[in-house]
């Protein structure tokens, strides 16, 4: 089961954050080969989040990788977002085409309820979609939303990866392929 989750940043907790780097990443390391993409969501060169898409056994796994997570268990993270999702585009970040570097990133989040939306990506923008899958409930029958990590010119260009009349909101951040460094 695929699972998507997104640890937001309490304000203020940069330093505590930076402090628990090699223990984010050993965990991390931990589950290498589950995770389909990695990264933190940024506003200039600071972090306001942590994205993971993993696939492991069951909502409880998912939900010890989201709980146990050193920044999570210290206080760095203000809340977290776990939902089952599913990989539409079959492949992890490191199978990106486009590579780790070059260009803007951006993780874009849109959140609705009702008849389902882009379940299937735009084949024109298939080239800079690093992943895209839909949020689903628990028991992953219900649609809740889509989360699509996507390559682009700029934050708006990114947004128009989503059907805009069909969620309640879409949110975009800057977003970087993570891992060691």
């Amino acid at each position: 089961m695929q699972f998507f989750c997104y640890h937001r940043d309490r304000p203020g907790s940069a330093a505590l954050r930076e402090k628990l780097v090699e223990e984010h990443w050993s965990y991390m390391d931990r589950y290498s080969a589950q995770l389909i993409a990695r990264g933190p969501t940024l506003d200039g060169d600071t972090a306001t989040g942590s994205v993971h898409i993993v696939d492991l056994p069951d909502l409880a796994a998912a939900r010890a990788f989201a709980f146990d997570e050193p920044n999570f268990q210290a206080g760095v993270y203000r809340d977290v977002m776990l939902r089952r999702w599913r990989n539409v585009l079959g492949r992890t970040m490191w199978d990106f085409p486009g590579g780790r570097e070059g260009g803007n990133r951006y993780l874009v989040l849109g959140l609705g309820t009702g008849q389902a939306a882009d379940l299937v990506p735009p084949s024109d923008r298939r080239d800079d979609l690093i992943a895209h899958g839909p949020l689903l409930s628990d028991d992953g029958v219900t649609w809740l939303g889509t989360a699509a990590l996507i390559r682009a010119t700029d934050r708006d260009t990114a947004r128009t990866v989503l059907a805009q009349d069909r969620y309640a909101s879409i949110e975009v951040h800057d977003w970087e392929f993570g891992g060691r460094r």
